[in-house]
């Protein structure tokens, strides 16, 4: 493909690699090869459609089917048309096409008819979707689990064959032949087009395998990834917009005269390199030569959205500039890789929003999270190193640091770089910083929610005293393993970030997550220590429950004895008060009333950690529409919460609830939904909005933590906010010295203590019915007393 002025190209429907219809003759559109097994983990798994060219298969699908059952695992819809190749490929991503006994795949028409139901070791009936009753044909050829990587099942003159080298992209044979074609571009030439090489396919051309001999310009030096990137000139273009002009040279030592810009004769072996299921054309073992200065590669425009994912392997190699505004998107592997996650949000919007967020769980919510796919791509650092001494900043370029810095909801525009396909994913390896815009800066202060009172929920990340030194000597039994902090240096900055946060928010209770749950230890304690210290003496006080529960962590309350008092015990939700609430996965919630010192108002508050969504539940596994692993647990949970705080668990005689807490569920899901038909308003909606966020996971933004209020305490309620002090930055400046992070990039401010965003809930207790104002009510018992 021509190199291009910036911004000139549009990413159009995917020619060669995403199939597409037409009204042809029976016969002429089959599939031509598969490959969905190889030795080790399985890589470049795909499906190849023939067609005549010029075949518009808009709507077109292919659909797989479980032989276990017969039934559909996945669809892909296809679009655009067929290129001069005459075949298009489906590509998968690893294991993502099951490995037979039996298995099979259907090619159905834009008007939902089965054009064909292959099966593949073995035949079976298809039970649901298109081919449903249809027994499928079984092609007789096989792959194993030795079947070396880079492989294929072949359809050449009406037989299936292999497995074989794979020709993805191209026509299995030449002429009818059966034989792929034994020259590599011009059969006169002695040099080799890098868009030959490349093909049109996922992998390179069958044809120039081996040895081939290449001249290009050098368009970026990567000692980091041990080689260099070249680039052929814009004349010697193949005319073809599915064939990169780019490829990677592999050299564990560079040339030192090779320089970007300069024409290079390089002679190397073609082959892929391959992991976790991506595959990138290389030329290995090199011999180089530098021919001299050539004109500059100028970088060709990549627009998002893209029509596929797998729609980047046309630029597999070549220089490009990523032309739209992005956001920063995910930094989790910034400290360890050097990666962040670039995406283009949908109009109208600044962030990429958790589908279950934003849209109900089911069809709608897995479409989106697709169109996320669609707009994403990972701005790499060069360097295949884990846990480099130094990252560039992603907008700028220039060492990160404390004082140079960023935040998810920042901006880039135009960065420019190569791309590459490793590690999983096309990722750009950048050359170039663009425009960076600080859009998102850090909020200086704890959000206004007004009110006498302020009721916060902290998830404070294993807030641990027992340092984590590989002993199992945490948790109720003492038998298992300690997290959080592994020395004292990593525990003094954890408590110093922590103790800050809690500070600023200045909330009168606080609910707090993830506290060490081991006998004799007091985090609660130590946190009011540190509290009483930075705010002065008395100033905060806590609840004193001792171990709850099984899990190594648990929930804790700290309140200010100087604006509300404890009134009674604090009460506990776990199995044996109702086994709907299983503690083996939640940890018990604690509910606690409280008194407004001088109008004598009370009000309850319930503290919960409902199971994570990437954990195991064994019967609870994730169904595939947004709501990820042990969903039934959380919402029979959710139930059960509601339930237990309508029989007023604390005596308090007052309908007043607040429920706070890393629930684990985003707000359209089953858990959040059955709270509020049992009579709670989701605070943080209310007074947030829709796009509403305190967590980022996978790039996208959402809320897990959350404050809901029963209908007479809402009316109360004088607002409620996340701080945006902990999603949005990078996890490199939190307390951890892991891995020889430099300790400078840490500082003992409030930002990234947790993972967690706290929310904030501002009170105005009225003493309207409902509210007990009655100062005859039990004093209740000390703060420290037990259970």
């Amino acid at each position: 493909m021509a190199a291009a002025a910036v911004g000139a190209v549009v990413l159009a429907p995917m020619v060669g690699l995403v199939p597409a219809h037409a009204v042809v003759t029976d016969g002429e559109i089959f599939v031509s090869e598969l490959h969905y097994d190889n030795d080790g983990t399985d890589a470049g798994e795909a499906v190849e459609v023939q067609a005549p060219v010029g075949t518009d298969l808009t709507g077109w699908q292919i659909v797989l089917y479980n032989g276990n059952g017969g039934t559909p695992y996945d669809t892909k819809t296809l679009s655009g048309t067929v290129p001069a190749s005459g075949a298009v490929v489906q590509n998968y991503a690893s294991n993502g096409i099951q490995n037979g006994s039996p298995d099979g795949v259907a090619l159905v028409d834009a008007a939902g008819a089965v054009v064909e139901f292959l099966t593949y070791e073995g035949a079976f009936a298809a039970v649901g979707g298109p081919a449903d009753g249809r027994t499928g044909t079984d092609i007789g050829v096989s792959e194993a689990s030795g079947t070396p990587t880079g492989q294929s099942l072949q359809k050449i003159d009406g037989a299936w064959t292999g497995p074989a080298a794979s020709s993805f992209g191209t026509l299995n044979g030449s002429g009818g032949s059966g034989e792929p074609e034994d020259t590599c571009g011009d059969p006169e030439a002695d040099v080799a087009l890098v868009s030959d090489i490349q093909g049109s396919g996922a992998t390179f051309d069958p044809a120039c395998s081996g040895e081939q001999t290449v001249e290009a310009v050098v368009t970026a030096v990567t000692p980091g990834l041990n080689g260099f990137y070249v680039q052929e000139e814009a004349a010697d273009s193949d005319g073809d917009d599915a064939s990169s002009e780019g490829i990677f040279v592999f050299s564990r030592s560079v040339p030192a005269d090779v320089e970007v810009g300069q024409l290079v004769r390089v002679t190397g072996t073609v082959g892929e390199y391959t992991t976790s299921g991506s595959s990138q054309t290389q030329l290995a073992t090199p011999t180089v030569e530098v021919l001299g200065d050539a004109e500059d590669i100028a970088p060709t425009g990549v627009t998002f959205p893209v029509e596929t994912t797998a729609a980047l392997e046309r630029y597999e190699g070549m220089l490009v500039e990523l032309t739209d505004t992005l956001v920063i998107s995910e930094y989790f592997n910034y400290d360890r890789f050097g990666e962040v996650v670039l995406g283009k949000p949908l109009e109208g919007q600044d962030r990429l929003h958790t589908p279950t967020a934003v849209v109900d769980p089911g069809p709608e919510a897995v479409a989106l999270l697709a169109e996320y796919d669609r707009r994403t791509i990972t701005l790499d650092d060069a360097v295949s190193a884990q846990n480099p001494s130094t990252v560039p900043h992603p907008g700028n370029g220039e060492p990160f640091s404390a004082e140079n810095t960023f935040r998810g909801g920042d901006t880039v525009t135009g960065v420019q770089g190569v791309i590459d396909n490793t590690h999983g994913l096309y990722r750009l390896q950048p050359t170039a910083y663009g425009e960076y815009v600080a859009a998102n800066p850090r909020p200086e202060e704890a959000p206004e929610v007004d009110g006498r009172v302020r009721v916060a929920s902290f998830n404070v990340l294993n807030y641990f005293l027992t340092l984590d030194q590989g002993e199992a000597v945490c948790g109720p039994g003492q038998n298992v393993d300690c997290r959080g902090a592994n020395t004292a240096e990593e525990l003094e900055r954890q408590r110093e970030k922590t103790v800050a946060a809690i500070g600023e928010l200045d909330a009168h209770v606080v609910g707090l997550m993830e506290m060490e749950n081991t006998p004799g230890v007091e985090p609660a304690a130590d946190l009011v220590a540190g509290l009483n210290e930075l705010l002065g003496k008395g100033t905060y006080d806590f609840i004193d429950t001792g171990v709850v529960g099984t899990d190594a962590i648990r929930l804790g309350f700290l309140y200010q004895p100087g604006e509300v008092q404890p009134v009674g015990d604090f009460a506990v939700l776990d199995s044996s008060v109702d086994p709907a609430f299983d503690d083996t996965k939640n940890r018990p919630m604690l509910t606690q009333t409280f008194r407004e010192i001088g109008t004598g108002e009370v009000f309850t508050v319930s503290v919960n950690h409902l199971k994570s969504k990437g954990s195991a539940c064994t019967g609870d596994p994730d169904t595939g529409d947004g709501q990820g692993n042990c969903n039934l647990t959380r919402t029979a949970a959710a139930e059960a919460i509601a339930e237990f705080l309508a029989g007023d668990p604390t005596g308090s005689g007052d309908p007043d609830h607040l429920v706070i807490g890393d629930l684990n569920s985003y707000d359209h899901e089953d858990p959040i939904r059955a709270l509020e038909a049992a009579g709670y308003t989701d605070l943080v909606k209310r007074f947030g909005g829709e796009e509403a966020y305190g967590y980022v996971f996978d790039g996208m933004v959402g809320y897990l933590d959350h404050a809901l209020a029963t209908e007479s305490l809402t009316a109360q309620v004088t607002g409620a906010a996340e701080w945006h002090i902990n999603a949005d930055e990078p996890d490199i400046l939190d307390y951890n010295l892991d891995f020889g992070r430099p300790a400078d990039y840490w500082t003992g401010d409030a930002y990234r203590s947790s993972d967690h965003d706290p929310v904030l809930v501002g009170l105005d207790l009225s003493g309207k019915p409902g509210s007990r104002t009655d100062h005859s009510y039990e004093q209740g018992r000390p703060a420290h007393a037990g259970r």
